[in-house]
């Protein structure tokens, strides 16, 4: 975005004479310079000049309509004396009489204040220095920029319907119900289900991208709480958009970006920090992996928004902004947010503009496009369109990271005609949406969002969490007395096998493997203990203590070569030989065991011997 600044420095003399005579002959009318007035603009200018001195101004002043006064007052108090044509719209919903569609300058009144810097008079628009002191006699401060918020949620919004509008008939709605999802309870379940599903070896990722493999993001669903946003199994004509999933898609990234796991071989596997996740609060997880995404590069979100091409190459690639000067404002603008109520997602989004919290996407909106590069360019649409492009990606930084984290509890529809604001561009005539997030409607910052933008020290929760109801029989038997949520259900599977849907029995071999994995068996302990009043029975903890000692009895040193000697005398000898012996240890009549990483110097000392090992 632009960010146009006001001619600060520059005298009102210096900005009439950057006009030309035909604009200053309408300026000498609106004055009332008396008659004959003068034709050359050295005279024109000093005419111009003196009617805008005294109580000349405030006679205009007096003139101006309500909104011209508040255009004026805005740039009057602005740090650089500048009027931003986009931030008045987003706070006061229109623009000024005397500007036109587009943010343009037009004659009127108000351009008897407002005065180009440059000789353009496109988007440098300011009061002149010598102008503000005067206009601040008495000029009032503007209103303050608020945000509108709720304490409820209207139960469905309207969407409007598609299709021709004869001239002259009125736009109908249709009323969409709205469906609801708190995230601050179901991000802490989706944490530990996600790591315990790459602790299972079932994420697959791109060791070149990085990307979850479609089918690990269809696992990912379905242990999600509630599942994802969408259904992400729905399937389309190859021509139609599909929405896909957003939660499912959002996870791998998040914790490969905190650490939690990385990339081995063709799948994740989890990290010292992540196998410690595992054990941790939630909540305090949740902060770092925001924190850490914060400062991110691994991905663009605006990538998302695949329906706008031309940003993953050559030029269109060279021209995107980098995602860290957008994150942090967005940021900064969800602090501002009152924790607790609802905010419509476009009163956030002119509320962001509104403030200067802006950000840009691209340098250059010629070089994105739709369908086809030249007829589709956005620089059509012109590079000021917030709701097109920065718009579109605050979107998906809400709906796919802030709530998958938690920070936000959404209110949604189906993104198909919940923004027609695209549909007048050059080939989207047959598409439903520009992006899979635009039915997000209201979002609320929770107290979890509150703790991860560190406005809050503590994390005090919104509502105590529910306890699962589980009874540990003395016979390693584990009953639910009530339906257990899917990452409960991945603990139990981890250490015990299911007899039915609420019975599990604690199993040494399941022991075994989690404890090699690294799992800890204190994680199992306090599990039980969270979701049974009664502590464990005595032969239950006796069973865990007898299995995970047996599990750490043994520790791998390392890969070896087993040597298979021609006769029992030239292992006895090499088993012995101090030249040899450190290297080797006698395993059987006519066998050597060899650590792999010393090959190389068992080999030069049974050289010096008078033996030979040919390769295998």
């Amino acid at each position: 975005m632009v960010r146009p600044t006001g001619p600060r420095n520059t005298t009102l003399s210096d900005a009439l004479a950057l006009l030309r005579s035909e604009d200053l002959r309408p300026m000498m009318s609106r004055l009332s310079v008396p008659k004959p007035r003068p034709t050359r603009k050295a005279d024109m200018v000093a005419a111009v000049e003196s009617r805008l001195a005294g109580e000349s101004l405030r006679c205009l002043w007096d003139d101006l309509d309500e909104t011209q006064r508040l255009a004026v007052s805005e740039a009057l108090h602005d740090p650089e004396s500048g009027f931003h044509p986009e931030r008045f719209k987003a706070k006061y919903g229109a623009l000024p009489a005397g500007f036109g569609r587009l943010g343009t300058p037009e004659p009127s009144l108000l351009r008897l204040l407002l005065h180009p810097a440059d000789g353009y008079g496109d988007a440098r628009l300011g009061i002149p220095s010598d102008l503000a002191k005067r206009l601040r006699a008495f000029v009032p401060l503007p209103p303050e920029v608020t945000l509108a918020a709720e304490d409820e949620l209207p139960e469905a919004v309207d969407r409007r319907r598609r299709g021709y509008l004869p001239r002259g008939e009125k736009p109908k709605f249709d009323r969409v119900e709205l469906v609801r999802r708190d995230m601050e309870s179901a991000a802490p379940r989706d944490l530990q289900s996600v790591l315990r599903l790459i602790d299972r070896g079932r994420v697959a990722v791109s060791a070149k991208t990085r990307r979850a493999s479609a089918a690990a993001m269809q696992r990912i669903a379905e242990v999600l709480d509630e599942g994802d946003f969408f259904d992400p199994t729905e399937r389309k004509e190859r021509w139609e958009q599909t929405i896909g999933p957003i939660r499912a898609f959002a996870w791998p990234w998040l914790i490969q970006v905190g650490k939690l796991a990385e990339c081995r071989g063709s799948k994740l596997a989890l990290t010292k920090a992540g196998h410690a996740a595992l054990g941790a609060p939630a909540p305090q997880t949740l902060r770092r992996l925001w924190q850490r995404w914060i400062k991110s590069t691994l991905l663009d979100e605006f990538s998302r928004v695949d329906d706008i091409k031309g940003q993953h190459r050559g030029k269109g690639r060279r021209a995107m902004t980098a995602v860290s000067g957008r994150r942090p404002v967005i940021a900064e603008a969800l602090a501002q947010c009152p924790v607790g109520r609802w905010v419509r997602f476009d009163d956030f989004s002119r509320f962001m503009q509104a403030s200067g919290l802006e950000f840009g996407i691209t340098r250059d909106p010629w070089k994105l496009y739709i369908e086809e590069a030249h007829y589709g360019s956005l620089g059509y649409a012109g590079s000021h369109d917030w709701d097109l492009l920065e718009g579109r990606y605050l979107l998906c930084f809400l709906f796919e990271y802030a709530a998958t984290l938690g920070m936000i509890d959404v209110a949604f529809i189906d993104p198909e005609d919940a923004r027609p604001d695209f549909a007048s561009l050059w080939g989207t005539d047959e598409m439903a949406w520009l992006s899979r997030y635009d039915g997000l409607q209201y979002f609320r910052l929770n107290p979890l969002g509150a703790y991860c933008l560190g406005l809050a020290a503590e994390y005090e929760p919104s509502i105590p969490p529910g306890r699962a109801s589980l009874t540990v029989f003395p016979d390693r038997r584990l009953c639910a007395n009530m339906p257990l949520s899917p990452d409960e259900r991945l603990v139990l599977d981890t250490w015990a096998n299911a007899e039915s849907d609420d019975v599990w029995r604690l199993d040494r071999d399941r022991i075994l493997a989690a404890v090699e994995s690294g799992h800890d068996a204190d994680d199992l302990r306090r599990f039980l203990a969270a979701r049974d009043d009664q502590p464990l029975p005595e032969t239950v903890e006796g069973f865990l203590r007898d299995a995970e000692r047996g599990a750490r009895a043994l520790s791998a040193q390392g890969m070896a070569l087993l040597i298979e000697c021609a006769d029992a005398d030239i292992a006895a000898r090499l088993a012995t030989d101090t030249r040899t012996a450190r290297f080797c240890l006698r395993a059987g009549e006519r066998h050597l065991v060899v650590r792999t990483k010393s090959e190389a110097a068992f080999r030069k000392a049974v050289r010096t011997l008078g033996y030979g090992m040919p390769n295998a």
